[in-house]
């Protein structure tokens, strides 16, 4: 295979991946609390991206990195992954799948608006343009198209998808200056993430879980904190030009949506579908002519 074509490769696995990882949340929550699926699946990814680091022969530079960069390494592991998915579950746990896992994908749209302030990057017309598409989508999607039904919606799990946003841009904001190796860092990140999630899962909960909830942090370890982000990093490595690839993660939210009915039985409203497709068209706008690092 060409290069070009194992980028194309690994680009589609991530899709299928990430389309995934809204079912298997809900799915989780069925049987554990947000805490104990937090603690799980960062366990789950802590070894997973342990042994891919000892694999590449780099477990040496764990400790220098750290040292060297244990500031970052803290705020970076508090960002990402203990507070984005505690509150990202939180808002899962509280709202139907069709509705969190689209919102979740405006988080590009909040790191533009980041960007300005804390890269001083300039807010373009565009940015303005996609915020409106965007949370036009989101209005649409969370009312579904009935405004008049806001009062019945659950506007904390709302602000909590919506909160989950600022939450990973910050994360993106801190990770644009990273010197770390990519996986090492987020090896790093994993591994520290553990005392954190480990302390919230043993005072607000306990750390019994039945075998379908531990299946399901393991897969979300897996396929949303891990192995997707190692696919997802060589595609763009392999890739000619990273746009070609990058396009392809549009399609996640769909086949998540296909999943959503199918897995967990929830009847995907029209409402949703054509909230989702003003979502893309507004991150479309959006991301024109820039680079796209990851879209989840």
């Amino acid at each position: 295979m060409t290069p070009q074509s194992r980028a194309y490769l690994f680009a589609a696995i991530t899709v299928l991946f990430w389309s995934t990882v809204a079912t298997a949340f809900k799915f989780g929550l069925r049987f554990l609390d947000i805490f104990q699926l937090l603690f799980y699946a960062c366990l789950t990814s802590a070894v997973v991206l342990s042994t891919v680091v000892a694999m590449q022969g780099k477990v040496h530079a764990l400790f220098g990195v750290f040292k060297t960069h244990w500031k970052l390494t803290l705020i970076a592991s508090v960002l990402n992954p203990f507070a984005y998915y505690l509150v990202l579950f939180e808002a899962y746990d509280r709202l139907p799948a069709q509705i969190a896992q689209p919102i979740n994908y405006t988080w590009a749209i909040t790191l533009a608006f980041m960007a300005t302030v804390f890269l001083k990057q300039k807010l373009l017309k565009r940015d303005l343009i996609a915020a409106g598409v965007c949370y036009a989508g989101v209005v649409l999607i969370v009312t579904g198209g009935r405004p008049e039904i806001i009062q019945e919606v659950d506007l904390i799990g709302v602000g909590l998808a919506l909160g989950s946003t600022l939450i990973w841009a910050s994360y993106w904001i801190i990770n644009v200056r990273d010197p770390r190796d990519p996986v090492i860092a987020m090896c790093l990140n994993f591994l520290l993430a553990l005392v954190p999630t480990g302390l919230v899962c043993a005072v607000f909960s306990d750390f019994a879980a039945p075998l379908q909830g531990l299946a399901a942090a393991v897969y979300a370890g897996l396929f949303e904190m891990s192995l997707a982000f190692l696919c997802w990093s060589y595609a763009l490595r392999l890739s000619e030009n990273t746009a070609r690839v990058s396009n392809l993660i549009f399609l996640s939210p769909f086949l998540s949506l296909f999943f959503i009915n199918q897995l967990l039985g929830e009847s995907i409203y029209a409402s949703t579908y054509i909230g989702l497709v003003v979502i893309i068209v507004g991150l479309f706008i959006q991301q024109r002519g820039r680079p796209t690092a990851a879209l989840n």
